[in-house]
């Protein structure tokens, strides 16, 4: 027996319904994805040689764009914040607001960013190219689980680098504001660091640091989840790489506001 076919005026919402349905579907596939890399996570031992690869990969070759991006996002955020509290009589407040504002908010978002650009899209093509030549169906075929050689490492690999990474990030970031508000604009050295040390707390140091710990899970998640399910031949790896920086990217910025909101 055929089916009926809608009315015209009901077809948009056949469309919008399919639409829904397949976005519930990715979702699915999205959090087994990850409920499999938890579960081998805690119940197999991590393999060693591929987790210090990946944190040498995610984290070593990450720190030139680390450390020059803290840098020089410290010096503006100097100049800038120096320029708007001139007007306020309040320059001796420049140490703490830009300690409070790299530790809280730029040092996660910036650091998980900058990653994502370099790390991330390499991660997603390096399996997606895996993918495509059917070397991670050939670690199947041998007995050996992809997901733990290549999902699992890069994860915990994010959880420990991300932390250290923004760390780096904040510290940097603090020292090229000093040498603009001290060195170049003449604040003095003792109330840059000494209303910083007055003001900056554990909670602000806190925040910042189970941002970048979320963050690292959700980059090594979507990078390698889009790696694994690239489409074919290289098109299909372009497609995913980009996919993954634009996903990551935006939950990076939607999940920072979510905790700012849950967390003091």
């Amino acid at each position: 027996m055929t089916e009926r076919p809608l009315p015209i005026a009901l077809r948009p919402f056949e469309v919008l319904g399919g639409r829904a349905i397949s976005i519930v579907e990715a979702l699915g596939r999205f959090g087994t994805f990850m409920g499999e890399a938890l579960l081998i996570m805690f119940t197999t031992p991590l393999k060693m040689n591929a987790f210090l690869s990946r944190v040498h990969f995610i984290g070593f070759k990450s720190l030139l764009v680390i450390v020059l991006t803290g840098g020089f996002t410290g010096m503006v955020l100097a100049l800038q914040l120096y320029l708007t509290l001139t007007r306020f009589a309040s320059e001796a407040w420049l140490g703490p607001a830009l300690a409070i504002t790299l530790l809280r908010e730029l040092g996660p978002v910036l650091c998980a960013l900058m990653v994502t650009g370099r790390a991330g899209s390499a991660l997603t093509a390096e399996i997606g190219i895996m993918r495509i030549t059917e070397q991670i169906d050939a670690l199947t075929v041998m007995a050996l689980n992809p997901m733990r050689y290549l999902v699992v490492p890069s994860i915990v690999a994010g959880i420990l680098t991300f932390p250290l990474m923004t760390a780096l990030f904040d510290v940097v970031g603090i020292f090229g504001g000093y040498l603009v508000g001290v060195e170049l604009l003449g604040l003095s050295a003792g109330t840059y660091f000494g209303e910083m040390q007055s003001f900056v707390d554990l909670g602000d140091v806190m925040l910042g640091f189970w941002k970048s710990i979320s963050f690292g899970i959700i980059v090594t998640w979507v990078c390698t989840y889009k790696g694994f399910n690239v489409g074919p031949g290289a098109e299909g790896v372009a497609r995913a790489t980009t996919q993954a920086v634009v996903m990551s990217s935006v939950l990076i910025l939607v999940w920072d506001y979510f905790l700012g909101t849950v967390l003091p």
